[in-house]
């Protein structure tokens, strides 16, 4: 027989027990549901932020063939083939353009489908020379006007995506510009994130990765279908294409050693494309279950306190206080440690989606300064003329002479309304839009283009020759005439910082259906290197110069149907010609 006390004991030992286990099993789900759920929330901003990182490296390739499609030299190479001298030197553009651009190449195909340059002509894999009419891009651009395809490339072996342009010309296409984008710098930049990024088309082949051995594999075996059109196009060469090995099963994935992962997708970059970001759960799952069993061994330990208190009641109380003392003490003690732990964890997740954030304020500030440089020049005269109208208008105030400040403020007026103009047009430009155009009074430009240089001039004490009243109308947007006269202007007022007798003249021709505007001045005119490479962007011969400023008033005058270039300058120095069509 057992003494009168035992089966009360053994009855509470058993309850504690169990009721233990029942607390352990809910604890370990909720913990490691939360886990994965914080895991997955990390992963979910990685992949979106590695996503725009990609974005945004195809759209700025996205511009070259756009950009290039304005090189004269271009057509000239496209229409007169390799050996030309318009080939050579589109190759030497090319060339330097890629280097800037950080482009691996950029080529030039004719119609027949015949590389006539590109910039690793001077290189040991020219493609000068080679047939691509087979490439989809070449077929698909010629057909479209646009493509991108991602393929091994057939020289170089080396895995990228190709964006070709057509080329058209008077009597029909004339070929295909293409710049070839590699993705080696952006997967050396995710892999400082952690955990594991696959970049895969829509057929799940992985086309870049954080780890070299995954790509160019498949997430899933294709069909023969599949297979036999891939080999067809040859757009992986002779690459077997086999599995990388992960076993997907939702967004539980195992990877070829063994490890748990879990699965982030988000599209990425091209139709069809999408971004998957594997991260390891391990110690997540670990750091769950350790707080699983340290929240159930404070409930044992709570349990085993009321099943103390239980026995106390039929014990004696001397005896039952004293084990309750000693449990409350062991129960604070293992809360503290508890509390102490999961306040280190908050503090550690915090720092770190407060360092995730400053990475993500950097990028916003750079791709924001990168605007802000091409505004700023834009905005910097209107704004100078603006701040010398408020200091006559203050003058003229304290004179009481009212009239003179009413004329004063309605002219800066007239300016911040033009600013918002100029910067509108400018985000236009930026999205390469094509704006609004009409008949314009010459007159007017030239009167707001006086307006906005004057005080620049009389402070640099450089002598400007106005065309006389009466010019003809012409086809263009006022705003935008006046911001290429004044970047003309500005350009030569420049170039005669130092001179002895400064001048710069604007002067009207009109022939036929065309009229002419041309700024001159005496200065030390063009460096010959540099030629039409000034209308490049970044390429300047000013050591504090941008380069943007000639770009964007070629592209405005070719947006009016009309034509920017470096004529000879009747004054001795350098001289650019704006043909615009008359209204």
């Amino acid at each position: 027989m057992f003494p009168p006390r035992r089966p009360g004991l053994l009855l509470a030992a058993l309850a504690v027990v169990l009721l233990g286990a029942l607390f352990y099993l809910a604890a370990a789900h909720v913990t490691r549901q939360r886990a994965l759920d914080r895991v997955e929330d990390e992963a979910l901003r990685t992949a979106r932020q590695q996503a725009r990182l990609i974005d945004s490296e195809l759209a700025k390739f996205r511009l070259l063939p756009i950009v290039l499609s304005e090189y004269g030299d271009l057509r000239d190479a496209l229409v007169q083939g390799a050996a030309s001298r318009a080939a050579t030197r589109l190759d030497d553009k090319l060339a330097s353009l890629a280097r800037r651009t950080g482009a691996p190449v950029i080529y030039a195909i004719d119609s027949r489908g015949l590389t006539v340059s590109a910039s690793n002509a001077a290189g040991a894999q020219s493609f000068v020379g080679h047939d691509y009419r087979f490439r989809p891009y070449f077929q698909q651009a010629m057909r479209d006007g646009a493509a991108e395809h991602f393929a091994l490339g057939n020289v170089s072996g080396r895995p990228g995506l190709f964006m070709a342009r057509r080329i058209d010309g008077g009597a029909g296409p004339l070929g295909v510009v293409v710049v070839k984008v590699e993705f080696d710098a952006i997967t050396r930049a995710w892999a400082n994130d952690p955990g594991e990024t696959l970049l895969a088309d829509e057929r799940g082949i992985v086309l870049a990765a954080t780890d070299p051995r995954a790509a160019l594999h498949v997430l899933a075996p294709l069909p023969p279908a599949t297979l036999a059109a891939i080999r067809r196009t040859g757009q992986f060469l002779d690459r077997p294409l086999a599995p990388t090995g992960y076993r997907f099963t939702g967004r539980d994935v195992t990877a070829p050693g063994g490890a748990p992962l879990r699965l982030t997708t988000v599209p990425a970059a091209h139709p069809g494309w999408r971004l998957l970001h594997l991260v390891p759960v391990t110690r997540a799952l670990r750091d769950a279950a350790n707080l699983a069993r340290l929240a159930t061994a404070t409930a044992v330990l709570l349990l085993a306190l009321v099943a103390a208190l239980w026995l106390w009641r039929t014990s004696r109380v001397a005896r039952a206080a004293a084990d309750r003392a000693r449990l409350e003490q062991a129960v604070a003690a293992r809360t503290a440690e508890l509390s102490a732990a999961m306040a280190r964890r908050e503090d550690a997740d915090r720092r770190f989606r407060a360092a995730r954030e400053e990475l993500a304020q950097a990028n916003r500030l750079a791709s924001l300064g990168s605007i802000t440089a091409g505004l700023a020049h834009e905005i910097n005269q209107p704004v100078a003329t603006i701040r010398t109208l408020a200091e006559n208008a203050r003058h003229h105030l304290a004179q009481q002479r009212t009239e003179r400040v009413a004329a004063s403020l309605d002219s800066a007026v007239a300016l911040t309304e033009r600013i918002g103009t100029i910067t509108q047009e400018m985000r236009r430009f930026a999205r390469r839009g094509s704006g609004t155009a009409g008949p314009i009074a010459l007159d007017d430009v030239i009167d707001g283009t006086r307006l906005l240089v004057g005080d620049r001039l009389r402070a640099a004490r450089v002598a400007l020759d106005w065309p006389p009243p009466g010019q003809p109308s012409v086809f263009a947007g006022r705003v935008r005439l006046e911001q290429v006269l004044v970047n003309l202007i500005n350009n030569a007022v420049d170039a005669l910082a130092g001179r002895t007798d400064p001048r710069v003249a604007l002067t009207v021709t009109t022939r036929e259906e065309w009229v002419e505007l041309t700024v001159a001045d005496n200065g030390p005119g063009i460096d010959p290197a540099l030629g039409d490479e000034v209308f490049s962007p970044f390429v300047t011969g000013r050591p504090d110069g941008l380069g943007l400023g000639l770009g964007i008033a070629r592209d405005i005058i070719a947006q009016f149907d009309g034509a920017l270039r470096i004529v000879p300058s009747p004054l001795g120095g350098a001289a650019f010609r704006a043909t615009v069509r008359r209204a």
